[in-house]
């Protein structure tokens, strides 16, 4: 039978879900192809403040891989725009002469980011925050600048405004109102949101209106509507999203802020549905995932020619974690002359809450703080429930299963992936879920914010009752298994697993071949569990890692040589300055860990310029040791307690190359007053009089964390028995892309004390590290030999990291 031909316009989350929610009612009946403009797989745009920080991977917030298209049979064409919808002849055209036919169409390009048309909104430095392209400006324009402007005080905004401060860059945030977020905030919300980020670094220019961007080519300030004018290196315009209508609107469909649809996202063209933020329906545009998912599923019933209502509108609300800070708001939030009002305010513990009733019923509320009564508000809300039911459930206890025992079936547990009580209800029973991890594999629930986990685990205790094993509720490593990562690794400990692929193949994964999750992890996994047996498999490692250089936005590269401890010499700088000339690098810059980055290499010279500077890489791309920052110490200052530099340089080159889960920092301060930032690295040494303290789970990243003081040892030797000792536990009892800092806060602090008190197991720890220290290898002094080892390497894993 010949199948149906669906082809959809856009790869992103709404577009994508929908294409699931087709292939859940049949995944026979159609070949789909679809099409997206940027060259990734379907990713998790709300993770992108992450990305932002440079700490994730594209990996890490992607949400369907290469591999799931493949598995389903779906052809995809990344990085290809389509320009035309002939609808008279059911045909799309691209931007690479393609014309692909189709039976239905669906319309899913999401929306654009709306850049203020002020004077100077074109110069260089100038930039939206709405995809990886977007990021990838703001890092690199990080590294070479420090101040940095946002205009919009809204969620996307604050994000912007958090990785950029991360980032290093002095942060402005302008905002045309006098409240932040108020779209979601009532003013008292706003006020105590502005108080915490000002703790946090930001400063906030409010009521202002941007008038001009200032400069030449390039931004150099801002002037404001009042005559203000304020000095900056980089704009990200975060004032709002518009619907991405043009093309629909070019090709005759019916738009207008959104592309005009019915219950069923129906066009008024026959055939051609819209859905996501694109669409408008029932007047109203909307931005949110869930409603966008919900939209999803309604349009695929009605193309599987299934019954179902179709999609009613949505009542929105926003959960999230602003820079630390949780908030949640849903309906009204404007108190007016017929509303009445619950509030409670908690200025010490930074709390506050605010129901809205309206004739007696739940209409809308304000959390912050504490946002753990945020799903059965939405709950009450949703059903436009008695304020008195209100009342009465906070009378009750508590707990997280009273809460969904008082559920009823139809009522929504995740609202990102519209997934109900019953339907995880019936899950758990049909299929025999015992753990969260099986439920979100099977029904999605908690697959895309997380912030419902803890619901569907009241929610999977409460259907098991007395059979709920709380021992064994566990994360799976990535979406092709159910095994959580100690259980992975004890089964390569146990049943010898010598390769990926023997894994997957012994531990029954359901992708063939994996994806980019678990692939890099259990490569990971098995050169920390074997390092003298195990061979390291290059093509499951990261891009970046394959290529020893960090790729840049116009797909050069950035190579870094290591400089021990920040320390260098006049003969490897003159090494440095040849080898820029001779591959006319563009750009040189000194890093923030003390080294040189050579930036925009070609990846054809990558070989040749490695083989030229003939100094180890600092792996400013890997999972490994990156640096140890050091101060000058006591040989040049006059406050100096200890000899850092020589302390940093033996560390560094000691522990380079070791794999570790995470990127892991070291900074060495010979006197408190911590010139090398040791107090915010994975470990941090700084030197008091007699002795060095230790400093352990630091973080200068998206999620900024001091570290906590460790130890305090007397001398050289004894820190760097603990360092081995730290370092190895890390290795062995960290997840894979787990950084210190979100390891040390799950095991906690104590424990890793107590782990590491006793001796013995220091020794041993500090003997199984320098036994994975024994076998690393400069990959690139490989390449030193000979012009025809450079071409084969090339020809081998260059060629091949691109693909």
């Amino acid at each position: 039978m010949t199948k149906e031909k669906i082809v959809l316009i856009g790869n992103g989350m709404a577009g994508v879900r929908s294409i699931e929610e087709l292939l859940k009612i049949d995944s026979d009946r159609f070949h789909i192809t679809i099409f997206g403009e940027e060259p990734y797989p379907n990713y998790n745009r709300i993770q992108l403040s992450k990305v932002l920080q440079g700490d994730t991977e594209i990996a890490d917030i992607t949400l369907n891989d290469w591999n799931w298209y493949a598995k389903n049979n779906i052809q995809i064409y990344s990085g290809e725009k389509v320009m035309q919808i002939d609808a008279e002849n059911k045909a799309v055209h691209t931007d690479k002469k393609r014309v692909v036919a189709y039976d239905k169409l669906i319309i899913a390009t999401g929306s654009v980011p709306f850049i203020i048309p002020v004077p100077g909104h074109e110069k260089e430095g100038v930039t939206a925050f709405r995809d990886i392209k977007d990021c990838e400006k703001m890092i690199n324009t990080s590294k070479e600048y420090k101040k940095a402007s946002v205009i919009g005080g809204g969620l996307l905004g604050l994000e912007a405004a958090r990785g950029l401060l991360n980032l290093g860059m002095d942060v402005n945030v302008i905002h045309l109102a006098d409240v932040l977020m108020e779209r979601q905030l009532d003013e008292t919300a706003g006020k105590m949101l502005q108080k915490e980020l000002e703790k946090q670094g930001m400063s906030f220019l409010m009521n202002k209106q941007t008038a001009e961007i200032l400069g030449e080519d390039r931004v150099e300030g801002i002037r404001f509507g009042d005559g203000e004018q304020i000095e900056t290196d980089l704009v990200v315009m975060a004032a709002g999203i518009r619907p991405n209508t043009s093309l629909a609107k070019e090709s005759g469909i019916a738009v207008n802020r959104g592309i005009l649809v019915n219950d069923y996202m129906e066009t008024n063209i026959p055939d051609v549905y819209a859905v996501g933020e694109c669409a408008e329906h029932r007047e109203v545009v909307y931005g949110l995932v869930a409603p966008l998912y919900e939209q999803g599923k309604a349009m695929a019933a009605h193309i599987c020619d299934e019954p179902a209502a179709g999609y009613e509108g949505s009542v929105l609300s926003t959960q999230l974690k602003v820079s630390g800070v949780d908030v949640f708001s849903v309906g009204e939030i404007v108190e007016e002359e017929e509303t009445k009002t619950i509030k409670m305010f908690d200025d010490w513990k930074g709390v506050y809450k605010k129901v809205l009733i309206r004739d007696g019923k739940m209409a809308g509320a304000v959390l912050f703080g504490d946002t753990s009564e945020g799903n059965k508000l939405l709950r009450l809300i949703n059903k436009k429930a008695d304020v008195e039911e209100y009342i009465g459930a906070a009378e009750e206890a508590a707990s997280g299963a009273g809460l969904v025992a008082s559920m009823d079936d139809s009522e929504l547990i995740c609202g990102c992936n519209g997934v109900s009580k019953g339907d995880i209800v019936c899950a758990i029973k049909e299929k025999d879920l015992t753990t969260v991890d099986e439920v979100k594999g099977c029904t999605s629930a908690s697959r895309s914010c997380g912030g419902c986990k803890p619901l569907v685990a009241d929610l999977l205790a409460h259907t098991l009752g007395d059979s709920f094993d709380a021992s064994i509720q566990k994360e799976a490593i990535c979406g092709c298994t159910t095994l959580s990562r100690d259980e992975v690794v004890e089964a390569i400990r146990e049943k010898g697993l010598s390769h990926t692929r023997e894994v997957m193949n012994v531990l029954g994964w359901s992708t063939e071949g994996g994806c980019s999750k678990c692939r890099p992890a259990l490569n990971y996994y098995l050169g920390m569990i074997k390092p003298k047996e195990y061979e390291d498999e290059k093509e499951s490692r990261f891009v970046n890692e394959r290529m020893h250089g960090n790729i840049q936005k116009d797909g050069t590269y950035s190579v870094v040589p290591r400089m021990y401890g920040g320390v260098t010499s006049a003969e490897d700088l003159r090494k440095i300055a040849d080898v820029a000339d001779k591959y006319k690098v563009p750009l040189i810059k000194v890093t923030g860990g003390q080294r040189i980055d050579l930036f925009g290499v070609k990846k054809e010279d990558l070989p040749g310029m490695w083989a030229d500077l003939d100094m180890p890489s600092g792996y400013a791309y890997g999972k490994t040791l990156r640096t140890v920052k050091t101060c000058v110490g006591e040989s040049f200052c006059r406050f100096g307690t200890q000899d850092s530099m020589g302390l940093g340089v033996r560390m560094e080159k000691k522990f380079e190359r070791i794999g570790t889960p995470h990127k892991f920092k070291m900074a060495v301060s010979a006197c408190p007053r911590n010139c090398a930032e040791s107090g915010i690295k994975d470990l941090g040494v700084v030197g008091v009089d007699g002795g060095w303290e230790l400093y352990v789970g630091g973080n200068g990243g998206t999620h900024l964390r001091a570290a906590d003081l460790f130890c305090k040892v007397k001398t050289d030797e004894e820190v760097m028995e603990m360092i081995g000792a730290f370092m190895q536990y890390y290795r062995e009892d960290a997840v894979y892309l787990e950084r210190t800092s979100v390891w040390v806060e799950r095991v906690g602090l104590d424990h890793i004390k107590e782990v590491l008190a006793d001796k013995a197991t220091r020794d041993a720890l500090n003997a199984r590290i320098d036994e994975a220290l024994s076998v690393t290898k400069e990959p690139w002094k490989e390449v030193i030999d000979s012009e025809k080892t450079r071409k084969e390497l090339y020809e081998t894993e260059l060629v091949s990291a691109t693909k």
